[in-house]
C-alpha cells in the first residue's frame, strides 16, 4: 500500500473520529422530545432493519411511503463497500424499501420519485414486479413523479403507476433496449497486438472486442434485443392501457420531453413531487396521512464514515456519474438505458 493511500485512510478515520464524538454530543444534548424520537427510531431499526423519516405528521394507520430512485438502475452488489460505495441508487437497499411497504399494513399509498436514466434489464423487470406484487397482494395506489429525467429503465418501471407527473421539460421515453460493446481490431493492428483467445464454442467470444462480429452473431444478439424489446412494449401498454401497435409506434428508441410525453399518452399531469403526492392524498382518501421516506443515511458510525468518503471523493460529480455508466457499458448486456 502507498504512501498516499495511508494519508487517505488517515484522513478518513480521522474524519469518522471527529464524525462520532459530534455525534454522540449531540445526543448527549438532546431535549427529552428529541430523545424519545431517536429511541423510537432506534427500536423501528432494531425490528425491521430500516428506518424512517417523517416528512408531515399525520395518521399513523394510513402512511404514505416516498421512494426514490436517484441516478442508474444497476446492481452493483456492494454498494455500502468501505471505500467505494457511491451515494445514489443502491438496488438493494430500494428492493428491501418494497419489501417493507409490501408487509407493513401501515402503508396506505406510495409515491415514487424518479430521477434515472435507466439502466440494467434485470434490475428494472425486478423493481416492476415488485411493485406489481404490492399492488396485488394490498391494492395500494402507486403514484410516480418524474425529476428532469426518468427514460428507458426509469420508465419501465414507472409504467405500472396509477397515475404519473412529469414536468415539460422533463426528459422520458427512450422506450427500447440496447447492447453495445467495442471493435479494436484494426487498433490492434495498428499497434502490434494480437489476440489469442481458446474457446469450447463457436459463440463464446461473441462480442469480443479483438475482432469484427459475424453476420450470425449480429443475430443471435439482435434477437436477444428483440425479445427484450417486446417485453418493454408490452410492460408500457400494459401500465398505460395501450395496444402494443400504439405503444410501437412511440417506441422506437427516441427521448420525448414532458409535452410530448402527454401527448403520446406517456404521463397523466404536469407536476412535481408536492403535485403528485397532493394529487394521492386527495384521490386516493390519504388526507391526514402520516407521510415518511426511508433514511438511507441511517445515522449509524458506518453511514458517517460512507457520507465522509463521499464528500472527500466527490461522488455526485459528473467524472463520477460518467464512471459508473462505464463500469455498466464495461461487460456487454442487454440494457434498458438512455446514453452512452
Amino acid at each position: 500500500m502507498n504512501a498516499k493511500r495511508w494519508i487517505a485512510i488517515g484522513i478518513v478515520a480521522a474524519l469518522l473520529v471527529v464524525s462520532g464524538i459530534t455525534k454522540i454530543t449531540s445526543t448527549l444534548l438532546a431535549t427529552d422530545d428529541e430523545y424519545e424520537m431517536s429511541w423510537v427510531d432506534s427500536l423501528m431499526a432494531e425490528d425491521t432493519g430500516l428506518t424512517e423519516m417523517v416528512l408531515e405528521e399525520g395518521n399513523l394507520d394510513k402512511r404514505i411511503a416516498v421512494l426514490h430512485i436517484d441516478g442508474a438502475i444497476q446492481d452493483t452488489g456492494s454498494s455500502d463497500s468501505l471505500l467505494g460505495g457511491s451515494e445514489g441508487y443502491s438496488h438493494s437497499a430500494f428492493m428491501d424499501f418494497l419489501e417493507d411497504i409490501r408487509e407493513d399494513d401501515s402503508i396506505a399509498g406510495v409515491l415514487l420519485n424518479v430521477n434515472s436514466p435507466g439502466g440494467g434489464v434485470v434490475e428494472s423487470a425486478q423493481i416492476r414486479d415488485k411493485i406489481l406484487q404490492i399492488k396485488k397482494e394490498k391494492t395500494l395506489p402507486v403514484y410516480v413523479s418524474f425529476g428532469s429525467m426518468a427514460a428507458s429503465g426509469g420508465y419501465y418501471v414507472s409504467a405500472p403507476a396509477d397515475k404519473i407527473y412529469a414536468s415539460p421539460e422533463t426528459l422520458t421515453g427512450s422506450i427500447g433496449v440496447i447492447m453495445q460493446g467495442y471493435d479494436f481490431s484494426e487498433l490492434m493492428k495498428k499497434v502490434g497486438i494480437s489476440d489469442n483467445t481458446i474457446k469450447s464454442g463457436e459463440f463464446k467470444d461473441i462480442m469480443s472486442s479483438s475482432r469484427p462480429m459475424t453476420a450470425e452473431e449480429k443475430a443471435i444478439m439482435q434477437s436477444m434485443i428483440d425479445d427484450s424489446y417486446a417485453q418493454f412494449v408490452k410492460v408500457v401498454a400494459e401500465g398505460r392501457h395501450m395496444t402494443e401497435a400504439e405503444v410501437r409506434k412511440i417506441a422506437d428508441g427516441r427521448i420525448y420531453d414532458g409535452r410530448q410525453a402527454k401527448a403520446n399518452g406517456l404521463i397523466d399531469a404536469f407536476g412535481y413531487q408536492e403535485d403528485a403526492l397532493n394529487a394521492l392524498e386527495k384521490e386516493q382518501d390519504l388526507k391526514g396521512a402520516q407521510v415518511f421516506e426511508y433514511d438511507t443515511s441511517g445515522g449509524s458510525l458506518a453511514s458517517i464514515f460512507s457520507t465522509s468518503v463521499s464528500q472527500i471523493v466527490g461522488q455526485k460529480s459528473e467524472a463520477h456519474q460518467a464512471l459508473q455508466l462505464m463500469n455498466m457499458m464495461e461487460a456487454p448486456r442487454l440494457m434498458y438505458l438512455y446514453g452512452k
